[in-house]
């Protein structure tokens, strides 16, 4: 399924209470983290995107309140030369969450038919037959019951250019930006047509994409997490279980007889 990326561009400013609304949205995703450790789901989420585009706040936020145990982000750039000597996608099963666990991917499997791409890391042909095998690789982990939830954050150029100055003009952002993102910014065309691409050969109904339009920060992290959360619990069991007999007996010893359920 193609994807028109222009009808993503509107920059709409977040109407709600962004602060109130996002704690709670947060809660939600909280809730939704001990469902998959009480009924041992895992997941993953791949965030994909421009540079600039809001990723990595978006990743601090959807992860705010989850236990550190239960979850990994696993920052993706060039693949080590231990990775680069192996099939593009081994690196990606080492990561494939536990039983419980949640993993998210910022930046990802995707690079193949991407940076790799357009930069000419990696030969035609390995690039025209990864999407078959990114295909698979998505149908595998669909069939060990993981969930697979795919963002792709959007920004137009003019955003992005606003972005990259602002990084510039604070010494305590600066690290965040580097050569790469102007060499990626001079290649805007050719990421679009890559895009355009991956959109068409990896949309699949089985891990569709999830467009976002990030011009307008707050209502770009609000819509992923909600994104996230509904896509979250549509693969998990959300009913609370029920109270272990034998802890609620060693509770009772402990603190007398409970008063609630």
């Amino acid at each position: 399924m193609s994807v028109d990326l222009s009808q993503f561009e509107s920059g709409h400013r977040y109407a709600g209470d962004y602060e109130a609304d996002l704690k709670q949205l947060q809660r939600r995703l909280e809730r939704i983290q001990a469902a998959y450790i009480l009924n041992g789901g895992r997941a993953m989420i791949a965030v994909e995107g421009w540079d600039a585009s809001g990723k990595g706040g978006v990743i601090r936020r959807l992860t705010a309140c989850w236990d550190a145990r239960w979850f990994d982000v696993w920052p993706i750039g060039a693949p080590k030369a231990e990775e680069a000597d192996r099939h593009f996608l081994w690196r990606f099963w080492q990561r494939v969450p536990a039983r419980g666990t949640i993993s998210v991917f910022d930046r990802s499997w995707y690079g193949r038919v991407l940076v790799e791409r357009v930069e000419a890391l990696c030969s035609e042909a390995d690039w025209q037959r990864a999407y078959d095998a990114i295909n698979e690789f998505k149908a595998q982990q669909r069939d060990m019951g993981t969930t697979l939830i795919k963002i792709f954050m959007h920004v137009t150029a003019d955003e992005q250019d606003k972005r990259l100055k602002a990084r510039l003009d604070d010494p305590w952002k600066r690290w965040k930006t580097g050569p790469e993102d102007y060499r990626n910014r001079a290649r805007r065309l050719e990421y679009l047509k890559a895009y355009g691409d991956m959109f068409a050969q990896c949309n699949t109904r089985w891990a569709p994409w999830t467009i976002i339009d990030g011009n307008h920060k707050k209502a770009a992290r609000m819509a992923v997490l909600q994104a996230v959360a509904d896509q979250l619990e549509h693969g998990i069991d959300m009913r609370p279980p029920p109270l272990d007999p034998e802890l609620a007996h060693l509770a009772e010893l402990a603190f007398g007889p409970r008063s609630g359920p």
